[in-house]
């Protein structure tokens, strides 16, 4: 990977990091729903002006059910659920918890698509999970008890993640990145109109809440898009979704920075053990080439 690749790629993991800290702050305010509505619908319209420069419009036109749906269903539910798990967890919390999408994303494929689970991915998934559990035990910061709600909403959503990403694969590969990311996010964005309309709020946010999703449309969204495919087209596919090890670290570090948040020793357990399973059950790491010396 040459420098400029590496550099792009940190970037991507503290945008997609700080995602989670803009959530935080906009989701008290906005709820869940209205948040990721304006952050979808600007995500969209920045992305639009590029899809018409490179002249691919069309393909958005052609495509516009399929767009729909994986819109609906890779984005606009979890971001709304991760939007909803941040109102009761930390910003390092939420992030810890979407490092799970990986491994639902290999669980789907081979059960949609017959894509075989090699003993280092089987081993992957059991530790993945073995870390939820883990993480489940963390009181996330609350000193109410644990709460299964917003662990639930996290894991539903990188559920929906893995969904998206195997719809994507098996419907949209003749599409163009750049083309599937613009129609994807104005899809979620379409897809929620009547929902945020009806769950809108009713005192007007703060300049806070609306520079959070601001951010979060166009840095967090629109920028970061960009930047991942081109690392997709660089360095291919398999180092690029090495992001995810990288998210929850500067998903944590910036919720300690902005927030004052706390690091718990759960957090670092039950993180550190699903971080073992993605690079498992993602082929990064393969039981069979760790051998004794």
């Amino acid at each position: 990977m040459k420098p400029r690749d590496f550099i792009e790629l940190v970037s991507l993991a503290a945008l997609w990091g700080a995602s989670f800290l803009f959530m935080r702050i906009g989701a008290p305010e906005f709820g869940p729903v209205a948040l990721i509505e304006l952050r979808t619908a600007i995500a969209a319209l920045f992305l639009l002006p590029l899809v018409m420069w490179f002249n691919k419009l069309r393909q958005i036109k052609d495509n516009a059910r399929l767009l729909f749906v994986v819109g609906f269903v890779g984005t606009a539910i979890p971001f709304c659920l991760l939007s909803y798990a941040t109102l009761y967890v930390t910003a390092g919390y939420a992030s810890i918890l979407n490092a799970t999408a990986p491994i639902f994303t290999a669980l789907i494929a081979w059960w949609w698509v017959d894509d075989r689970l090699s003993f280092s991915a089987m081993l992957g998934l059991l530790i993945g999970f073995l870390g939820v559990f883990i993480l489940v035990f963390d009181k996330q910061g609350s000193t109410d008890g644990i709460n299964l709600w917003p662990v639930m909403a996290g894991l539903g959503a990188t559920f929906c993640y893995g969904l998206g990403a195997n719809f994507t694969k098996q419907k949209l590969a003749h599409v163009d990145p750049l083309v599937i990311a613009c129609g994807s996010q104005a899809g979620a964005a379409l897809g929620l109109i009547p929902f945020s309309l009806w769950l809108w709020p009713h005192q007007m946010p703060s300049i806070q809440a609306w520079f959070s999703v601001t951010v979060l449309g166009i840095a967090c969204t629109g920028v970061a898009f960009i930047l991942y495919f081109r690392l997709i087209a660089h360095v291919g596919v398999n180092k690029a979704i090495s992001v995810t090890y990288l998210i929850p670290l500067f998903g944590v570090f910036w919720g300690m920075i902005f927030l004052e948040e706390a690091l718990s020793l759960w957090m670092v357990a039950g993180g550190g053990t699903i971080l073992i399973g993605v690079s498992l059950a993602t082929g990064m790491v393969k039981f069979s080439s760790i051998k004794p010396r």
